[in-house]
């Protein structure tokens, strides 16, 4: 045995920032300006949260939800519970009460930290989650004066005072969990993705590498990407490892808060997805003189792809790469990137051939496998044209969901994505479609099938039929056409009613198509590619292109 057998915790590099860069800057966005403390500060407030934590009871492996914005105490908390041996498990604010219910007591939370902002949507909860002992609220400008019926409620300043600001991080299994994240991407009740410390310790170096993301210690670092998404694509992490100056937009995710921050902290790359990066090129096109981004290089974009006119128009008029990734909750989430130039052959092709490659979703990361198979999961040929089922696997690809066997999203090692694309000879993985039951806005995942088994649920509805249409500001937005029983009567609004007792509003269909028949494959099945092909052929437009108020 010649080399040391050192096992691969994430605690052996969250506080390496602290040590390099320990006065480098972690800026919080606020209402009224912004929140600044160092390095140094973050890592002894995280041990003292380490030390707060399991004084309240956590163990090692046991679920710590968050409720956070983009912000240095979720920040905090990430780098808490990594180190100490805790389960993060990060809750997406924007889900409707029905799943976020669920979730909680699927992963057994037992403490939540919360921001004060979102605090009353955590109240709809009380009583209805058993398993939560305490919870810690963190405010910001304005809502110091929370209050709560929820469990054992505190103060998240007075939580960790006191405590000592070094924590002795446990040696514990690299294969232990260290994050818990849900997808309510397929159909049925959402899924949770448990990461390993070794998973993302391995997926944190890979991010980093040049022909990555390319982050350094030199890098001003504004994750606009929601921390509770996939971990922050990862992004948090990184940072933390290499010592960036972290910018965060907390809840102010319009564009010209963004833009302000963008210029004013001199962020040299920002990550989200098209949507808002559409905003931020409509401001600035209003009034470009406003607005220096000339410390930005490049800006990450997931989630859906993005227009090429968009990954253009960055490039040509700010000199600003876009960097398009494809992943998924699944995949920790980084599978393959695309960026500009990849290899030397493509430093003699022309700037229209480089961009046409960016348009595509990339090149997949060292130490991950991804094929395309057909229906009895044979091989099939990387020849730009052959359009099979995206098969992925690799030591940061999820093998099984949480507490929830689902085999038929596995096959022999294999993560079955849900997605179908093409690989050129280039070995560019395409995305030709995706999963036919998931409608995809703003970054987030939409179940149709949900919505549809919903709406078969008010009186007078036979059948109905949800799928995604294009939409210029949040990429798709899902339609319903309903058949209705014989003689009945039904409005939208009483269909769009039902549908707000178990869904978010942003996951409500734009519109209501009340028609006589829906197409059928030949075994049955509503054939959703032919009902978008006959939308389109028919024109349709969604409400909010005709002028019209959606829904």
């Amino acid at each position: 045995m010649a080399m040391q057998h050192t096992p691969l915790l994430m605690s052996n590099i969250l506080d390496r920032g602290a040590q390099v860069a320990p006065n480098e800057e972690i800026v919080t966005l606020t209402e009224n300006g912004v929140r600044r403390q160092t390095y140094k500060q973050s890592r002894d407030r995280s041990h003292q949260l380490a030390h707060a934590l399991a004084g309240a009871g956590i163990k090692v492996g046991d679920r710590v939800g968050t409720f956070m914005w983009n912000g240095s105490r979720h920040l905090e908390a990430y780098h808490a519970c990594a180190g100490m041996g805790a389960v993060l498990h990060t809750l997406n604010v924007r889900l409707s009460e029905k799943d976020l219910e669920y979730i909680v007591n699927h992963a057994e939370d037992q403490i939540i930290i919360v921001d004060a902002d979102v605090l009353p949507l955590l109240e709809n909860l009380k009583a209805k989650i058993p398993t939560v002992r305490k919870v810690i609220v963190a405010t910001e400008e304005g809502f110091e004066g929370w209050s709560t019926e929820l469990p054992d409620a505190v103060d998240y300043e007075a939580f960790i005072a006191g405590h000592p600001t070094t924590y002795e991080w446990p040696q514990i299994d690299e294969n232990s969990p260290m994050g818990l994240c849900y997808t309510s991407g397929t159909t049925g009740n959402p899924k949770g993705v448990e990461y390993e410390h070794r998973s993302q310790y391995l997926h944190t170096l890979t991010q980093c590498m040049t022909d990555s993301m390319g982050l350094t210690g030199t890098d001003t670092v504004c994750g606009i990407v929601p921390m509770f998404h996939a971990m922050g694509w990862g992004i948090p992490w990184s940072a933390l490892m290499l010592g960036c100056k972290q910018v965060m937009p907390h809840r102010f995710m319009d564009p010209a808060r963004l833009l302000d921050l963008m210029v004013s902290e001199k962020v040299t790359l920002s990550a989200g997805v098209p949507t808002i990066w559409q905003g931020v090129k409509g401001l600035y096109e209003a009034n470009p003189d406003a607005y220096d981004l000339s410390s930005l290089s490049r800006l990450t974009c997931g989630g859906s792809s993005p227009p090429p006119s968009l990954i253009r128009w960055f490039w040509d008029e700010l000199g600003v790469e876009m960097i398009q990734g494809w992943g998924m909750t699944e995949t920790s989430p980084l599978a393959t990137l695309s960026r500009r130039v990849m290899k030397r052959s493509q430093l003699s092709i022309g700037e229209d051939q480089q961009f046409e490659n960016v348009a595509k979703a990339g090149l997949l990361m060292p130490g991950l496998e991804l094929d395309i198979f057909d229906e009895e999961f044979n091989r099939l040929p990387h020849d730009g044209e052959t359009v099979g089922e995206i098969l992925v696997r690799g030591p940061w690809i999820c093998s099984e969901y949480f507490n929830n066997p689902q085999p038929d999203k596995f096959h022999d090692g294999w993560l079955i994505t849900g997605d179908v694309g093409k690989i050129d000879p280039e070995e560019y993985l395409i995305i030709a479609d995706r999963s036919k039951d998931l409608v995809k806005s703003g970054g987030e995942w939409i179940s149709s099938v949900d919505l549809e088994n919903h709406i078969v649920g008010v009186s007078g509805v036979a059948q109905a039929c949800v799928v995604a249409q294009p939409h210029p500001k949040w990429d798709e937005r899902p339609v319903a056409l309903v058949i209705l029983d014989a003689g009945a009567e039904v409005s939208p609004q009483v269909i769009l009613q039902h549908c707000e007792s178990a869904f978010a509003k942003w996951q409500l269909p734009d519109e209501i198509l009340f028609v006589d028949s829906i197409p059928l494959t030949s075994t049955g099945k509503m054939d959703k590619k032919v009902v978008r092909a006959d939308l389109e052929s028919k024109g349709y437009q969604l409400p909010s292109l005709r002028g019209e108020s959606a829904g």
